[in-house]
């Protein structure tokens, strides 16, 4: 991982919106653990439409929160947070951190421990309890970032593509 002495000053976080959605999409294929995209590529599949359907999708929900840092004028970070009611722990809500990225050029500035810290606020705002997430396991630099954060690695996360 590079470090930068940078700082993040001047970060805003803040909701996306739909003029994002084409910078959101490269920031996640850039932080993909399998990317081997060139940027040409990486732009040209960042329009493709079925962003823009899930964005609307996301936007509409109550229970979503997909957001920004911005930098400069220029986003540099994206995470989505999504609540769901459960009834552990007497109807606690969980809430979910997905899809955190940062732009490689502006990665060890502390702006992904705003970004979480902004998630964390938004779940408790949103009456969560509980917050959660993965990680790729590939992902060592991010493992050691969230538990410095304070994230326990406390289960043993599966998928299965539908």
């Amino acid at each position: 991982m590079t470090t930068s002495t940078q700082t993040a000053t001047a970060v805003t976080i803040r909701r996306a919106r739909r003029e994002d959605v084409e910078r959101i999409a490269e920031l996640i294929m850039l932080g993909a653990a399998t990317q081997t995209m060139t940027a040409d590529a990486i732009r040209a599949e960042a329009r493709h439409p079925g962003y823009a359907e899930a964005f609307a999708e996301i936007d509409a929900s109550k229970d979503n929160g997909l957001f920004v840092a911005e930098r400069d004028g220029k986003v540099v970070g994206t995470f989505q947070v999504t609540l769901i009611p459960g009834l552990v722990a007497r109807g606690r809500k969980r809430g979910k951190i997905e899809s955190v990225h940062v732009a490689p050029e502006c990665r060890g500035m502390g702006i992904g421990k705003i970004m979480i810290a902004h998630a964390l606020a938004f779940a408790k705002g949103q009456g969560g309890g509980l917050i959660e997430l993965s990680s790729n396991k590939s992902r060592l630099d991010a493992h050691r970032f969230y538990r410095n954060l304070g994230f326990a690695q406390s289960h043993e996360g599966f998928k299965i593509e539908l």
